[in-house]
């Protein structure tokens, strides 16, 4: 009996969808859970606009107070390692991933919810703010381990392809909202828009049920697992090979920044409206997911050193483009405010997402067997203390200059500060492993 062609086509085909259809990753209940709390993740910025305008024009804030509370509401991802000592330590009825998701989705639900009913001031603002920050930094470290676990098993061909899907589907989740986010507010208040979002938390808590994992002695975890990875964590560290590239990234990542204070310029100056906003943010929502394609696609094998370093000159480049929108010199050579502001925004969107991935391909590869999760989880901590520092250094710098919520003559300046600090780390470049860092003697300087 023979078999036709068409037959074996179809079978190969079958067989395609069953073990590549994500990126090489065979579609699985735990990896579909894993998506979706990156893409729930995404969905929250639904909010963002509605935040910053509540901070704005409801408590009256100023820039460098947003930009200070912007930095304390980062706390929670500075302290991940904390979820991952309770995750692998203190399991919940034996369980140490489903319960902390659920707990996580809940207390997302919860603080949506406080921030549209009781929040009348700055200072129950940044604790509620703290709260939802705190949420989605637990479920992070959850799928953050997951996700390093998976990472571990790719080649160096493949290193950054389950990355490239989860921020991938992050993006997905922001590109659906972005829009949203604009023209929500343009119809409902700022409280409306949170009790919206405030329904987004509990799909977490429902996909926890897809993870898998063996009920555990909670005794055995406590005494065993978390001694164990705090000795190897504490061994990790010394070692010059991981140390290097974190003190790098570190310094790459605390440089200042002119958001909060362009935030102010665009919609006080320049009389930008939430649904123009939400269009902007849809644009970088695409220009997120171009970002996350390249790079998987054209940039993913590229030394570390090398493509960090070029993409670093590049996007402070890029970044000076802001001043022409600053000082009104586009109008000059007849592009409008906001053709420009769309333009401008993808670009540098662009440029920023094909920056940072490597950022994380690098952490997850620095991370030793046995310890890739509590690891990973210090190290991306360490990337967040360098944000809140960033943000309290924008929020000094955009003070020390005189940038208001009213006056905006200094802003041209902030930009080109801003820009120009982002250089600071390249003298350290080398720090940087020129090869696979989990191949032996990869850093050489």
């Amino acid at each position: 009996m023979t078999v036709s062609s068409s037959s074996i086509e179809f079978k190969n085909f079958k067989q395609l969808l069953q073990d590549k259809i994500l990126f090489g990753y065979k579609p699985t209940p735990e990896l579909a859970a894993i998506l979706i709390v990156y893409f729930v993740q995404g969905i929250l910025g639904l909010a963002r606009l509605a935040v910053s305008f509540f901070l704005k024009d409801d408590l009256g804030l100023s820039p460098a107070e947003v930009a200070a509370l912007t930095g304390i509401a980062s706390l929670p991802w500075v302290i991940k390692p904390l979820f991952g000592f309770m995750s692998d330590g203190l399991p919940i009825f034996g369980y140490r991933r489903r319960p902390y998701l659920i707990l996580s989705g809940l207390l997302g639900a919860v603080s949506w919810v406080m921030l549209a009913t009781v929040v009348d001031r700055g200072s129950t603002a940044t604790i509620v703010i703290l709260m939802t920050s705190l949420s989605v930094a637990i479920s992070d470290v959850i799928v953050d381990s997951l996700v390093v676990e998976k990472a571990r098993e790719e080649s160096l061909g493949q290193a950054g392809s389950i990355q490239s899907l989860c921020w991938g589907f992050s993006a997905l989740g922001g590109l659906i909202t972005a829009y949203l986010s604009g023209w929500l507010l343009e119809h409902f208040s700022n409280s409306a828009v949170f009790e919206i979002t405030a329904t987004f938390p509990l799909f977490i808590s429902v996909v926890a049920l897809l993870i898998v994992e063996e009920k555990i002695d909670p005794k055995k975890a406590q005494k065993s697992i978390v001694a164990e990875q705090i000795k190897q964590l504490f061994t990790a560290l010394k070692q010059k090979s991981i140390l290097l590239p974190t003190a790098f990234l570190f310094i790459w990542q605390a440089t200042p920044t002119a958001e909060s204070a362009f935030f102010f310029f665009t919609t006080n100056e320049l009389g930008f409206e939430p649904e123009f906003l939400g269009r902007v943010r849809l644009v970088t929502s695409l220009a997120s997911l171009v970002g996350i394609l390249v790079f998987q696609k054209f940039l993913k094998n590229i030394p570390f050193r090398q493509i960090l370093g070029w993409s670093t000159v590049i996007a402070a480049s890029l970044g000076m483009t802001t001043l022409l929108l600053v000082t009104h010199a586009n109008r000059a050579i007849g592009i409008s405010d906001r053709i420009f502001s769309l333009g401008d925004s993808l670009i540098l969107t662009v440029m920023a997402q094909i920056t940072w991935m490597p950022v994380l391909v690098l952490s997850a590869r620095l991370c030793p067997k046995g310890v890739e999760a509590t690891l990973f989880a210090l190290l991306m901590s360490i990337w967040n203390l360098s944000l809140l520092l960033s943000h309290e250094v924008s929020a000094v710098l955009t003070s020390w200059l005189g940038v208001t919520e009213t006056n905006f003559d200094n802003l041209w300046l902030l930009v080109i500060i801003t820009n120009l600090s982002t250089l600071l780390p390249l003298p350290f470049l080398g720090w940087l492993p020129v090869s696979d860092p989990q191949q032996r003697d990869s850093l050489k300087i």
